[in-house]
């Protein structure tokens, strides 16, 4: 996949969600790098505010840019698991679409920040709350991205919300470890 195949996927998505109206942002490694952190990604996550979209919605307005269904039913799995799977054709870049209901969630995709990507201008989550999404998924990739984030932009971070939202989703999730990760990771950045 050549860099210009993934602008391509990118900017289809940024027209599909700004026409789908609803709130949005991208996540993941290209929210990422968009934040100042050098690192390679191979796909493109973004999440949508899930209150007034439904899956249908979301598969025709992406449908609308070429990024139709990777899977079969891929309505139902987005329905059941609050994710469509999808695929920009032209280009074979894979694209994730979270549906988002949590309360951090929706305040992630309010302040996401208009920020650039090969040449994009997409909506993409603030540093602060990339730290909270990579700390729910907690692998390896994932941790490294946030030891970066912390690098870049630890100062200027609330990490007060980082912890509480961190310590909020352990609790949910039955996972004492997470909250002392981010303190390991808070420690070696000199913030904790």
């Amino acid at each position: 996949m050549s860099s210009g195949g993934f602008a391509e996927a990118l900017l289809a998505l940024t027209r599909a969600l700004e026409a789908l109206g609803s709130p949005s942002a991208v996540i993941g490694g290209v929210a990422v790098i968009a934040s100042g952190v050098s690192r390679a990604t191979v796909d493109i996550d973004a999440t949508v505010s899930a209150q007034a979209v439904e899956p249908e919605q979301l598969a025709a307005a992406l449908a609308q840019q070429d990024i139709l269904p990777r899977i079969e039913g891929a309505i139902e799995f987005a329905r059941s698991r609050h994710i469509f799977l999808a695929e920009h054709r032209p280009s074979g870049v894979p694209i994730d679409v979270s549906l988002a209901w949590l309360p951090f969630e929706e305040e992630a995709i309010a302040a996401a920040e208009v920020r650039e990507f090969a040449g994009v201008r997409t909506r993409v989550a603030r540093p602060e709350d990339l730290v909270i999404y990579k700390m729910v998924a907690a692998r390896p990739r994932d941790l490294d991205d946030i030891e970066n984030l912390l690098a870049v932009h630890g100062r200027s971070m609330n990490l007060r919300r980082v912890r509480a939202v961190v310590a909020d989703f352990a609790a949910v999730l039955e996972d004492r470890e997470r909250p002392a990760i981010l303190e390991r990771l808070l420690r070696q950045a000199g913030l904790g």
